[in-house]
């Protein structure tokens, strides 16, 4: 397929998706697309925002039956050091959410993000290795500690539940207008 051709390349995931019996990973996604694990992660959000009910899982992408209830999702913009990260998603899993994403607005470079589908103390602690052994530092370093998370849980008042313990650490920061508008 030819890596241009977006229309028929976001069909094709929702064909893959519409088809599979379990999760889909985006690396296997961006495979079968002939395109880079970022495209694919693009593509989705295009879906998404398309009506598509795509949901993230910490072993790759679902389609949703129509039936199936969507969980809340909520955009928080946080701010801490690296060392604070565990404690942020700690905090977040702890209350039943699920860290989604991460992602930061660069001045240069622009929309920087991963998908982390981030459920539990267990993918905490893995999350956390795979940055301690790697050559990578969090994608917060490149912007003071500012950064983004898509938060999912199975009520709003988990939601708010994760605000509030974000705001008690110290780790949330307001969002802009034009952050609240642009990227939810």
């Amino acid at each position: 397929m030819s890596a241009g051709s977006g229309d028929a390349r976001r069909k094709s995931i929702l064909k893959v998706l519409s088809g599979a019996d379990g999760p889909v990973s985006g690396s296997s996604l961006a495979e079968s697309c002939g395109v880079s694990r970022q495209v694919v992660v693009t593509d989705v959000a295009l879906l998404r925002s398309q009506g598509a009910r795509i949901v993230s899982t910490n072993r790759g992408y679902v389609l949703l039956a129509d039936k199936s209830p969507l969980r809340p999702t909520r955009l928080f913009k946080c701010r801490h050091t690296a060392k604070q990260t565990a404690d942020e998603l700690t905090c977040m899993v702890d209350l039943g959410a699920c860290v989604e994403d991460v992602f930061v607005n660069h001045r240069v470079y622009g929309v920087v993000s991963s998908e982390l589908g981030i459920f539990s103390r267990r993918d905490v602690e893995r999350f956390m290795g795979e940055l301690a052994s790697g050559v990578s530092a969090p994608l917060l370093e490149v912007t003071s500690g500012y950064h983004f998370h898509h938060v999912s849980a199975p009520s709003e008042e988990v939601l708010d539940e994760v605000e509030r313990a974000l705001a008690e650490r110290g780790y949330l920061a307001e969002l802009t207008e034009y952050e609240a508008a642009s990227f939810q």
